[in-house]
């Protein structure tokens, strides 16, 4: 057991997020159903990097320390629960399974009173940032099991941007509070770029 945080699902965001995981000071375990996604990720953007590879679940899971940190960045939905169910035959008690991904928040509710049953603790994160955000600070949403807070928080301040030297990162309540803040913080957004729509339409067409 070597790698300090597990990554499951190697698309741009999973990629750029182990990169800037292993650019502050941590050895990360990167993971994908693809295995071949695995070995292309490893001879190019991690080669000299902090980063190992697995080639399965029982791999992945036997190379991270305990509590063991594995956050999914996968589709929403099924693909989350179908994760889930692949991973807990290898967990242990206390160890900490973290959706990084835009799960609609109802979903995170149920997922946390399922692994909680389970001894397992869960983590629904909102990302934000976008590919770019991912790779040099995005800022990130963490609610769900509290008792997992203090064993993240070091990982997730250390990588998340900063304003006025503060890290854009906090705990935001139980369960599905992560991604229901998520949830909110898109709807401000989309609203901010309808604003800004609006507001160049109305002084081309009108202002001129």
């Amino acid at each position: 057991m070597s790698a300090d945080f597990g990554l499951i699902g190697l698309a741009v965001m999973g990629q750029n997020l182990i990169l800037n995981v292993a650019d502050h000071g941590y050895t990360v375990c990167a993971f994908n159903r693809t295995v071949a996604k695995v070995d292309h990720f490893l001879a190019n953007e991690a080669k000299g990097k902090s980063i190992i590879g697995a080639t399965s679940i029982q791999d992945f899971v036997s190379k991270i320390k305990r509590p063991r940190k594995i956050m999914m960045l996968v589709k929403a939905g099924q693909p989350v629960d179908d994760l889930i169910d692949e991973l807990l035959p290898h967990l242990e008690k206390g160890d900490i399974i973290i959706d990084g991904g835009n799960s609609h928040y109802p979903d995170s509710n149920r997922r946390y009173d399922y692994l909680t049953k389970k001894g397992i603790l869960f983590v629904g994160s909102g990302v934000s940032g976008g590919e770019e955000g991912a790779r040099y600070g995005p800022s990130l949403m963490p609610g769900g099991s509290e008792a997992a807070w203090p064993e993240i928080k070091e990982i997730f301040q250390s990588i998340s941007a900063k304003a006025d030297g503060e890290p854009c990162c906090d705990w935001v309540g139980p369960a599905g509070a992560g991604h229901y803040v998520k949830m909110v913080h898109n709807g401000i957004e989309y609203g901010d770029m309808q604003l800004i729509c609006e507001a160049y339409d109305l002084m081309k067409r009108v202002g001129g």
